[in-house]
This record gives C-alpha cells, sequence and structure tokens, in this order.
C-alpha cells in the first residue's frame, strides 16, 4: 500500500468546474482517496510520497477516441517490406509516444489485436489504457480493402487479426462474431470511403442498412458491444444512424439532416480533426501517395465548416484523432482544433477527458480527477485555459501518471 500527494498546482479537474489554485490530490496505491488543500485533508500516519506540481497545472489524464497504434502512414508498399514482426516493435515506440503526449488512455480504432492490449495491461511495455476494435469491416472494393486491382493483394491478415472484408448480412453476421472472438471492445466498421483509400472517395456510401442492422444486432447480443462507424459521405453516415450506431469517426460531409439525428440519438462525433488538417499539409508537399493528395486538399474546409455546424447544434463532440495515420504523439493538438471550431478551451479539455470517457463508457473510472476514480493524472508547464494550443506539444507535459505510476517525468 502506497500513498502519494500531488501538492502546489493548479487542478484542471476536467469536470468544466473552476481552477483551484494550491490544490492537493491524495493517491492510494492507483485510485484518488481525497482532493482538496493540504491542511484539509487527512493524511495517513504512513510514509507518503509527495509530488511537487511545482505551480505547474494539474489535469486528468486525456483520453483519445480513435487511434491507430500498429500504424505510421498507412503506406501500401509496407505491407510488402516490412516483416510483421516489426510492426509490433514499432508499435512500443508509438505507444511510449501517446503516453508521453498525455494521453493515457486509447480506442484504436483498427490494426491492434488483444496481444497488444493485454501487453500494456501486464506491463510488458508502457503505453496508455486500450480499448480495441481489432480489425474495422469492409465492402469488397471498399475502404479496408486492400486488394489492388492491378493483382496486388496488400491485406493484413494473421491469426489475431481476421479478415476485414465481407458482403451480404450472412458473411457480415460471421465476420462481426469472428471480431469479438478476436476481443474487440468495439465493432468498427467503414460506411463510407476514406481520403487514403486506393479503391475508393471519401463520399462513397457502403455497406446497405440491412447489412449494418447485422453489425448492430450482434453488438446487443454480445454484451451491447457498440458500433463505431468510420463515416465522411452523408448518406453513409445517415444510414449508420438509422441503425442506431454509437459513434461518428470523420463526419466530412455531414448534412443538417444528419446533425439533427445526431443530436436526437445522442450520437458522439469524433471529428479527427488533426489527421485532416495535417493531411493537407502532407498532400501538398507531395508526401502522400497520388491518389489521395486532391482529397486530402479538398475536404479540409468541408470539414471544418461542417463540424462548426454540428457543435453548433449541439452534437455530442469528443476528442480523438486519427495518429497512426499521421504521427503519434500529436494526439493533443486535437484541442487547439476544437476551439478553431468553436469549443471554448474548457469545452476542448473535457471532450478529451470527461466525454470522451463517456463515450467510452468509462466516465466511472476516468476522465476526471475526482474521489474513487484511476489516478490518471498529467501536469502541463503552461496554463491550458490561457494556452490550450500548449497542450499538443509533449515538452509541455512534464509528468504522466497512469493510474498511480509515474510514466514521465521532467519535473528533475
Amino acid at each position: 500500500m502506497t500513498y502519494t500527494l500531488i501538492y502546489n498546482g493548479t487542478l484542471i479537474d476536467g469536470t468544466g468546474g473552476m481552477p483551484i489554485p494550491n490544490a492537493v490530490i491524495l493517491i492510494k496505491d492507483n485510485q484518488i482517496i481525497d482532493i482538496g488543500t493540504e491542511d484539509s485533508i487527512y493524511l495517513p500516519e504512513k510514509e507518503v510520497k509527495r509530488i511537487d506540481a511545482n505551480d505547474m497545472f494539474i489535469l486528468p489524464g486525456f483520453i483519445d477516441t480513435h487511434v491507430h497504434i500498429m500504424a505510421n502512414g498507412f503506406k501500401l508498399e509496407d505491407t510488402m517490406y516490412n516483416p510483421l514482426s516489426f510492426y509490433f516493435y514499432r508499435a512500443t515506440e508509438n505507444l511510449r509516444d501517446t503516453i508521453n503526449a498525455g494521453v493515457t488512455t486509447i480506442r484504436d480504432a483498427g490494426l491492434a489485436d488483444i496481444g497488444v492490449k493485454k501487453a500494456v495491461e501486464e506491463d510488458l511495455i508502457v503505453g496508455p489504457r486500450m480499448l480495441i476494435s481489432v480489425m474495422p469491416l469492409s465492402i469488397s472494393g471498399g475502404h479496408f480493402d486492400r486488394y489492388l486491382n492491378s493483382g496486388f493483394d496488400m491485406r493484413e491478415t494473421y491469426p489475431g487479426l481476421p479478415e476485414s472484408i465481407c458482403d451480404g448480412k450472412q458473411e457480415v453476421r460471421k465476420r462481426v462474431r469472428e471480431i469479438l472472438r478476436a476481443g474487440a471492445d468495439f465493432i468498427k466498421v467503414m460506411v463510407t470511403g476514406g481520403v487514403m483509400s486506393v479503391n475508393d472517395g471519401p463520399d462513397e456510401t457502403q455497406f446497405t442498412i440491412e447489412e449494418l442492422k447485422v453489425m448492430v444486432e450482434e453488438g446487443k447480443f454480445r454484451n451491447d458491444t457498440k458500433v463505431m462507424a468510420h463515416g465522411h459521405g452523408a448518406e453513409g453516415i445517415k444510414n449508420a444512424l438509422k441503425v442506431g450506431v454509437y459513434s461518428i469517426e470523420h463526419g466530412t460531409y455531414i448534412d443538417d439532416e444528419a446533425i439533427q439525428m445526431m443530436v436526437d440519438q445522442e450520437t458522439y462525433l469524433v471529428p479527427t480533426c488533426v489527421v485532416i488538417k495535417y493531411n493537407k499539409k502532407y498532400a501538398e508537399a507531395g508526401e502522400l501517395p497520388e491518389y489521395s493528395r486532391k482529397q486530402a486538399i479538398e475536404i479540409v474546409d468541408i470539414h471544418e465548416k461542417n463540424i462548426r455546424k454540428a457543435y453548433e447544434a449541439g452534437v455530442r463532440i469528443v476528442m480523438g484523432t486519427d495518429c497512426g495515420v499521421v504521427p503519434h504523439g500529436l494526439n493533443l493538438e486535437e484541442l487547439r482544433f476544437l476551439c478553431d471550431i468553436g469549443m471554448s478551451p474548457e469545452e476542448a479539455i473535457m471532450a478529451g477527458t470527461k466525454h470522451a470517457a463517456e463515450c467510452l463508457g468509462m466516465d466511472d473510472k476516468i476522465g476526471t480527477i475526482e474521489k474513487g476514480k484511476f489516478a490518471d493524472i498529467i501536469i502541463s508547464k503552461k496554463d491550458p485555459i490561457a494556452y490550450i494550443k500548449s497542450l499538443g506539444n509533449p515538452d509541455n507535459i512534464v509528468m504522466v501518471i497512469k493510474e498511480g505510476k509515474i510514466i514521465k517525468n521532467l519535473t528533475n
């Protein structure tokens, strides 16, 4: 049994309340047991490890609801040249970059298997807490079909990573069951094409409503497992909403009808602004494959306009980045882009903490600094309310604590 006391910092607890200067947080093992001022809480007689926040800013560990921890750019040729084991070794760096950026929990949106999650849980490798979708579901010729019309098969499968492609209700049902058997916490489906697709465009609709119904139905049968839907085009998004998906990822061409459906159904929107912004930069520099450059540039203004409309209408927006398509460690840059669409810094922080935890169904354990929750805590050099952009620089995150364990410490 160990006790840790964090003191001498301004607490921004993720609930949306006013910052608390000179705050004190008492941790017992992996759990927060008291919050207040040093003269207002009871300190145990046993030895207490003390962490001086040095007048800096104490926040909850952030939650990225859309990450690809096994990916580094989604370059198709990598599948030809890199041995399978290489992806796992490289993932250890991706996980470390992510948690060092201040992200203590992620929802992986495809390609991380149960072994990666288990390795983090058993402290074999350092990384954020993981929820996984294992393998996204795609139609033949859809966003996650890596079979090229040249005849090359660039798909990535092995025993822990089931096949992605499924067509027709019977095959969709089987594939969902295989994904769940492989350990998925969420079901991920591609309801439209994508920016990085070789076989389609981002506004193309994929899967029928009947096929999508099967996915939601199977999820409900299996511990009410939620469906997250990659969706750029409006019709694909609306098809997903009609069958009751839990979250929409990206949302580029979302229209007024879809926005109202999301408000009415309290569906989450994960706009992944980071990947939209960075892909334009990479496209203009000629660093993206030729087939994706034009659409990567074209969608940026459309995406920002429509996500702003969704925010103003009251859609529940949470932080997600698509890191893996873009470099890992950029995660908290998402917060400044959320402010660009109209959020206040306080709202953006809640989108990456409290509300993201609600999206993952983990708000009883993480997302805010409150008694009884896991001690997932970061310390920032700069005031994130005054300088929200500062959180996007991992050098400003001087300490990361996950379940009471110090992962990163730059305070010494």
